[in-house]
């Protein structure tokens, strides 16, 4: 050894001893290498995480990576939601949309929390008493009416008198016998008259049609006319009445009226009235013309003591035309008046 330099010597010793250490090193480490899964078996597994418990609230979750997280593959339904803290969640960013809501439905009760007690012969008892049919009391299948809509005293330019117009029905609510009159006195004596015996059908809610027969019962000659006609309440509560007449000698004739009741309060009533009659063809012998030979309107006010018993004043004008004036005028008679009216209204 001594015949190399000092600085040999080191080198040579240095390299000598990293040879006999390398083996024992290796070796070492590798023992050290494979124990490690041996370590590993023998280690405890950790218990399962309840994340229900767990106070999320102090969690920093603004630094936690919520868009590498599969929400998807979690199992929602184990979680203790009544615990978590809704609060402190941000749900502008949750995608519900996504979630299986269905997971957390509660299923119904197929049975009431009380049950419902069988019906007994008793309930039933109860519930449906014996009737006795004869004790009961059926509405009469007959029905009747009479209304006097107009019985009045009027003063006129050219005289002064009484007028009457009445009209009632006995029948059910789809077949009736109707009774229909009006009329005038004048001086003391009757001017016209007329009775109508109808048999009416209603043929709708608010319309009747009628047919049947009129006898005129003023002076002079009598005459009897078969009848066809329709009454009822036109739109806007209109009372409104229309009737044709076939006569003697093939003369024909037919009559309109119209009435309007206005509540000016549920007991003062004002009754507007337009009536009007035509004629085919001349009759000298009774005054009348043909066309339009009449024309009379009307306006009451009447007062309802009750519903049964109105008494009213008004005015009416009347008028003739065409040759129904000329023979009026020939003679003696005004082709036109105008008269104060007051009377009763009343129905049965």
């Amino acid at each position: 050894m001594s015949r190399f330099p000092t600085p040999t010597r080191r080198l040579l010793t240095a390299a000598l001893l990293i040879a006999l250490t390398t083996p024992a090193w290796a070796q070492s480490h590798a023992h050290g290498t494979a124990a490690a899964p041996a370590a590993t078996k023998e280690m405890p597994a950790h218990p399962p995480v309840d994340h229900g418990s767990m106070d999320h609230s102090q969690m920093d979750q603004s630094k936690m990576d919520h868009g590498s997280t599969d929400h998807g593959q979690m199992d929602h339904s184990k979680v203790d939601h009544g615990s978590m803290d809704h609060s402190q969640m941000d749900h502008s960013k949750m995608d519900h949309g996504s979630m299986d809501h269905a997971a957390h439905k509660t299923a119904a009760p197929s049975e009431p929390r009380e049950p419902i007690p069988a019906v007994t012969a008793a309930d039933r008892l109860a519930a449906f008493p014996p009737i006795e049919h004869g004790a009961m009391e059926h509405a009469p299948e007959i029905h009747s009416m009479l209304l006097v809509n107009r019985l009045e005293q009027w003063d006129g330019q050219h005289g002064n008198g009484q007028a009457w117009e009445a009209s009632g029905w006995v029948g059910g609510n789809i077949h009736r016998v109707w009774v229909r009159s009006e009329g005038e006195r004048s001086g003391g004596r009757t001017e016209a008259a007329d009775v109508e015996v109808l048999y009416g059908r209603s043929v709708s809610p608010w319309w009747d049609v009628l047919v049947g027969v009129k006898q005129d019962l003023g002076p002079g000659d009598s005459r009897t006319w078969a009848a066809l006609g329709i009454q009822g309440l036109a739109p806007y509560k209109f009372e409104t009445s229309a009737t044709a007449y076939v006569g003697e000698g093939g003369q024909v004739m037919a009559s309109a009226e119209i009435e309007y009741e206005l509540l000016l309060t549920n007991r003062l009533i004002l009754q507007p009235l337009l009536e009007a009659t035509l004629a085919a063809k001349d009759d000298p012998r009774h005054g009348t013309g043909s066309g339009l030979n009449k024309v009379e309107a009307g306006l009451r006010l009447r007062y309802e003591f009750n519903r049964r018993f109105a008494p009213y004043i008004g005015i009416s004008h009347e008028r003739l035309f065409g040759d129904t004036a000329d023979y009026h005028q020939a003679a003696g008679e005004r082709a036109r008046d105008t008269r104060w009216v007051a009377g009763v209204r009343v129905w049965f």
